[in-house]
């Protein structure tokens, strides 16, 4: 681990007295230098006190919603590298080292997969299992990537990450709007696995299986068409103006069957849907290349902020006799291989 580098951890919670006492202790145990950091979520229970006994800095969010939460904590909180995790004790400390050694190599932000490990063993809700999958298989299709581990709530970053992440949502969404924001902004993303277990008991779970679920869905949607506008106008305009031509075929046809227009307001009707069809095109086109300036002035940045700062290692090796057979082992268990193709 690089010693000359700031660690804070981030433990956002809402009633976890159960379990942050220990959570805090663990991170203690393994990051002896790092800040930890705990947002009390205006809990009704003594959260904030355990926290606090057990040696974390406490502060109060009185937002409820977990956005809303880490939005806090990163205008809030400076440091080369953070560690987020939630405060249920479902996430095993130990597993920060492999986290945190693989950002080292140069990655911007680094997702504890819990699904190749023993998520769809340990946890006892089989609903957030097809959830997992269904938003997993949504955002790797849009975005032509090969994501394990979209929602997982254990993950590091750095402090580039930290400073240009604009969070927009309130709740259990964060994560799915984090890796989405990372790979649009092409930013150097990978996943490593770690251990999953389940809530311990009288331990229960703040996430609402359908309503979150919606509002992931739906900000999937609308991230989709701000930063994907072309695909996702573009079928608009070919569904819509698909419909109209079909339309408008049928009565050319009877047309030159009968030489006679019978029917006029579906004439009129079909051009229109052409039309829109036309204009919904060139809307995705157009709002493609204000999205794709945005990208390419935010990389701009990017690279200053990068070159100003004392550490920027690179993920890129340097190539010997033995890096074919490591590329090879690491491809195997997808330790650090990046998740955006895109």
């Amino acid at each position: 681990m690089t010693t000359h580098q700031t660690t804070a951890v981030l433990i956002p919670c809402l009633n976890e007295e159960q379990t942050i006492g220990k959570v805090v202790s663990d991170f203690r145990k393994e990051l002896p230098d790092a800040q930890i950091y705990v947002y009390d979520n205006a809990s009704d229970d003594h959260t904030a006190q355990i926290a606090a006994a057990a040696g974390a800095i406490v502060r109060l969010a009185p937002e409820r919603g977990k956005g809303n939460v880490l939005r806090r904590m990163l205008r809030d909180i400076d440091a080369d590298r953070y560690v987020l995790v939630d405060g249920d004790d479902t996430y095993p400390a130990e597993d920060v080292h492999v986290l945190l050694s693989t950002l080292d190599e140069g990655w911007d932000m680094v997702v504890g997969d819990r699904l190749s490990s023993t998520y769809f063993t340990e946890n006892k809700r089989p609903f957030h299992n097809v959830g997992n999958r269904l938003v997993r298989s949504a955002i790797n299709h849009t975005f032509h990537a090969h994501i394990h581990d979209v929602m997982s709530g254990y993950r590091v970053f750095n402090n580039l990450f930290a400073k240009s992440y604009a969070v927009m949502s309130n709740g259990f969404e964060i994560e799915t709007e984090m890796m989405i924001f990372a790979m649009d902004r092409k930013l150097r993303v990978t996943e490593s696995p770690v251990q999953y277990r389940d809530r311990p008991e009288g331990s229960t779970s703040k996430l609402s299986t359908f309503s979150d679920g919606l509002r992931v869905l739906n900000l999937i949607f609308r991230l989709v068409y701000e930063n994907r506008p072309l695909p996702f106008f573009g079928t608009l305009g070919a569904a819509i103006g698909g419909a109209g031509l079909g339309l408008a075929i049928w009565v050319c046809v009877e047309f030159a069957q009968t030489g006679v227009v019978r029917r006029f307001p579906l004439l009129i009707g079909s051009t229109m849907l052409m039309i829109i069809g036309v204009i919904a095109f060139f809307t995705g086109l157009v709002l493609t290349v204000f999205a794709n300036k945005d990208r390419t002035q935010f990389a701009f940045e990017a690279q200053i902020y990068t070159e100003a700062s004392k550490y920027h290692p690179s993920v890129s090796r340097t190539y010997t006799m033995d890096t074919q057979t490591e590329v090879q082992e690491d491809s195997k268990s997808h330790d650090v291989s990046p998740i955006n193709n895109s």
